[in-house]
């Protein structure tokens, strides 16, 4: 028993001090192996026991156990500072993502009065920014893979910015229709960074958090219809479309603080910068770092875009499409059909004139009103109770649920649009 002992505490270990500090074992430094220096605090130790019965302090078992992976790390230094930082630093593109979205409903009616565009053109000025979102995803997706979460996410946003500013000196309509769809083209990358977000989250924390990220596009579209209200009748649309693009503009300034994924840095190969990142993540959330060597997990490739419709993944592909589709479809249909139910004024008071239905039915030209802007302030302020509402009900109910019991509520919602009600009601139900 004294001999097992004894060779037991001959192993190369990291002694830990009460400064947190680290240091290993003399031979083990006469020794040269250094591959990894951890940081940390170790108050105790937990006792194993050998095949013979004695007891040891698990410090000293398995000791060519001692490895993990970027999962391990994370969910290990949990949730902090650092999390808290980068939630912010990913709400302001995903608020700049939902102001270029939500300016369409805005600049849609006062393009078709100033520029006298028919509805088809109108139509269309939306149309090419969906376009260009669809065409780039793909895309935006394999530069991520290849050359990394931060530097697809930095290029999207900053092409964004670019053709978004460029889009407010539009001399004619076919120039804002080219940039415009430009604008859809670098959208589409936006959405990598809940991807690069989710990759340092701790899996408890993961489902609250990416829905956090809500709050923030609900802040984007408030904000938009509120700067709207004071630069819409004194500036105009072209500054409109400037100021909106100042969210990307700050994003843009402050990514030399975002991190790359360390996932990704592992998969690539890079496991140092993946070590340092880690470290980083652990110093700013003052928690320890798991033991042991950092090491990749077990994969053939990165995957391809046939992957999803292995056997396996299949189903699981098609219903997440068709239950994007069916909320984007009814999201942004919902959002653009706003300014055009205030176009279209009160319809139940419209019965005997003829002249009259044919008048609202054409949407003549008209300019968005004070009272559009407040009661599309109205509607956009309705996402906050829902998405703290969400966020209260998604770990009781699980993730499967909350989605069912949302898209009911907004399906009822939706039928009651077909009332015939006046103006203040139908705000209302919108909301």
């Amino acid at each position: 028993m004294e001999e097992d002992l004894y060779q037991l505490r001959q192993l190369p270990v990291v002694k830990f001090r009460r400064t947190g500090e680290s240091a290993r074992s003399e031979d083990d430094t006469a020794s040269g192996e250094h591959e990894v220096q951890i940081e940390g605090v170790r108050t105790g130790l937990q006792a194993v026991e050998l095949d013979d019965g004695a007891a040891v302090p698990k410090e000293f078992a398995n000791p060519t156990d001692d490895t993990f992976m970027v999962e391990d790390a994370v969910e290990a230094i949990g949730f902090g500072k650092f999390q808290w930082k980068l939630s912010v630093l990913t709400g302001l593109a995903w608020m700049a993502d939902a102001m270029e979205m939500m300016i369409l409903s805005i600049l849609a009616p006062q393009l078709h009065c100033e520029w006298r565009l028919p509805s088809w053109q109108v139509a269309l000025l939306t149309s090419v920014v969906f376009i260009g979102m669809m065409s780039s995803s793909t895309l935006w997706g394999n530069i991520s893979d290849q050359y990394g979460r931060k530097t697809g996410l930095k290029i999207s946003v900053l092409w964004t910015l670019y053709y978004g500013i460029l889009s407010a000196f539009a001399p004619v309509y076919s120039w804002i229709l080219v940039l415009r769809g430009l604008v859809g083209f670098g959208i589409g990358g936006v959405p990598q960074s809940v991807t690069l977000y989710a990759e340092f989250l701790p899996m408890k924390a993961r489902a609250k958090c990416i829905l956090l990220i809500e709050v923030f596009w609900a802040i984007g579209t408030v904000f938009e219809v509120a700067l709207a209200v004071f630069v819409m009748p004194s500036l105009g649309w072209r500054w409109l479309l400037l100021l909106s693009a100042v969210p990307l503009l700050i994003f843009a300034v402050l990514c030399f603080w975002l991190p790359e994924s360390a996932r990704y840095d592992v998969l690539s190969g890079n496991q140092e910068k993946a070590m340092a990142t880690l470290k980083r993540i652990a110093t700013e959330n003052g928690a320890p770092m798991p033991l042991g060597k950092l090491i990749i997990s077990r994969q053939e490739d990165r995957g391809k875009l046939r992957d999803l419709f292995t056997p396996h993944f299949r189903w699981t592909t098609l219903l997440l499409w068709f239950i994007w589709f069916s909320n984007a479809f009814s999201y942004y249909g919902l959002v653009l059909l706003t300014t055009e139910l205030f176009q279209a004024g009160d319809v139940c008071s419209i019965s005997s004139s003829k002249k009259a239905v044919e008048a609202k039915c054409s949407l003549a030209c008209e300019y968005l009103s004070e009272e559009d802007y407040m009661d599309l302030l109205w509607t956009t302020l309705s996402e906050f109770p829902g998405v703290l509402v969400t966020l209260w009900i998604i770990d009781r109910l699980g993730r499967k649920k909350t989605m069912a019991l949302c898209f009911v509520v907004f399906s009822l919602c939706s039928l009651l649009l077909f009332i015939c009600v006046g103006r203040e009601e139908e705000r209302g139900i919108e909301g």
